[in-house]
């Protein structure tokens, strides 16, 4: 199977493997009026309407039992305006070929998430980000959307056009129409170094505000049952390039990151009581190195060992207690986890619903390989996430309600007033959306 979500008998399934539907049938449109006219005939049968990318979402944010719409012929740049610093490309672009195809032109997104499998419209939705000090989420480095809505009509949006459906649409959840076209600022390529380093757990914990202010892009992986975390600092470069050699490459991101991490990950799920010792060797597995490279490859790595994720925004200045909450938990709960957590920040932005709206956030992500049983580890790590008015990844693993993002993010009733005129009968409604906007 591809690293995109597929499906058999009619059934489709997410790249975690915990999400399946069954449409009532698929599209696949290959121009924006064919996508038009499959939203138009759905409402005329009565149909919900979904679009689906690659299925990196751990929700069921795509699941419809109605008509499924998958992207794949919407694809490519079509406009490279350089006097702007903007590129326009097709919904269904999968973020690997931009990045590509930008690069290709001397050009880069300014920062990106660590996975590039998603399409850009399904990334941008749920609020797909990477760790930045002044650069946010992917959502927040747009610039413009096109979208079909409800009627099938086309709607364009940018802070000048439509600009209260471009404060909310930019991560609209698939609830606000079917994205066709996104505008993106990029600007001319760029070199980082990045310095990944080990580092104690407590040291991070207590010098993370000048980590944080030191470099443009900081994050680190600590692995729960040892003290120990895996730094990693990006910053820009005046270079020269100097990529990972491609051997020591492939035995640090393949053998070790994905090869040996799955091997682990297997004995773990055989013999759980192996995890802390297993934890404590692959914590002290990955050395110090620093490489120079264009930023995607520098930002991005490959994922082959599956998982399922839950991750939440606390307030940055939240960060060091929840953590240590966590480790708090993990230790006394008897619970064995043998996935890294991952704790990237953002500053806040401007977008209705972004996790980062209005607020600098620190993002803490806890992980279970496919498989195993998670429901216990994220239901004690979500409870002490809430308790720091944490915001949920929408394309991750939680259980929070319309009710409590109603609290959690002060322009809610913003968005849904927008939904409720553009999308009044709920045309692109399903189970999650009635769960976390309200019927």
């Amino acid at each position: 199977m591809s690293s995109t979500a597929s499906g058999r008998n009619g059934t489709w399934r997410n790249w975690g493997g915990n999400v399946a539907a069954r449409p009532a049938r698929e599209v696949t449109p290959a121009s924006v009026e064919e996508l038009a006219d499959a939203v138009r005939e759905a409402a005329a049968d009565g149909l919900k309407v979904k679009a689906v990318g690659t299925g990196h979402s751990f929700t069921s944010i795509a699941a419809t039992d109605g008509v499924l719409i998958r992207p794949q012929l919407l694809t490519g740049i079509r406009d490279i305006d350089r006097e702007a610093g903007t590129v326009t490309v097709e919904a269904g672009t999968p973020l690997k070929r931009l990045n590509v195809a930008l690069a290709r032109e001397g050009l880069s997104l300014t920062n990106m998430g660590d996975i590039m499998e998603q399409t850009v419209s399904g990334a941008t939705s749920t609020g797909t980000h990477g760790t930045g000090r002044e650069s946010g989420s992917i959502a927040a480095q747009i610039r413009g959307l096109e979208l079909v809505t409800a009627d099938g009509s086309v709607l364009s949006c940018s802070e000048k056009e439509n600009p209260e459906v471009f404060a909310a649409a930019r991560t609209g959840l698939g609830a606000l129409g079917i994205i066709t076209a996104i505008t993106f600022a990029v600007e001319p390529i760029f070199l980082l170094t990045a310095r990944e380093e080990p580092m104690p757990f407590d040291r991070v914990l207590a010098e993370f505000d000048e980590l944080w202010a030191e470099n443009e892009h900081f994050e680190f992986y600590w692995f729960p049952h040892t003290g120990s975390t895996n730094t990693k600092r990006n910053n820009r470069s005046a270079g020269p390039e100097k990529p990972v050699p491609q051997i020591r490459g492939w035995i640090e991101d393949e053998l070790l990151s994905n090869g040996v991490f799955q091997a682990a990950q297997w004995v773990g799920r055989a013999a759980p009581g192996t995890i802390p010792a297993i934890a404590r060797i692959s914590s002290k597995a990955l050395s110090s190195r620093t490489y120079t490279d264009i930023p995607y490859k520098v930002f991005t790595s490959p994922r082959r060992v599956r998982f399922v994720e839950m991750e939440y925004a606390v307030p940055r200045a939240a960060v060091a207690e929840t953590l240590r909450e966590l480790r708090t938990m993990v230790e006394r709960s008897g619970l064995k986890v043998s996935f890294p957590v991952e704790v990237r920040t953002a500053p806040a932005d401007d977008i209705t619903l972004s996790t980062a709206s209005g607020r600098d956030s620190a993002y803490i992500a806890v992980h279970m390989v496919k498989g195993t049983p998670y429901q216990a580890y994220f239901t004690a790590a979500e409870r002490i996430f809430t308790a720091h008015e944490g915001r949920p990844h929408w394309g991750k693993v939680h259980t929070r309600d319309a009710e409590y993002f109603a609290g959690a993010y002060p322009r809610f009733g913003e968005f849904t007033a927008l939904r409720d005129r553009l999308d009044p009968e709920r045309r692109f409604q399903n189970d999650y959306l009635r769960r976390v906007l309200g019927p």
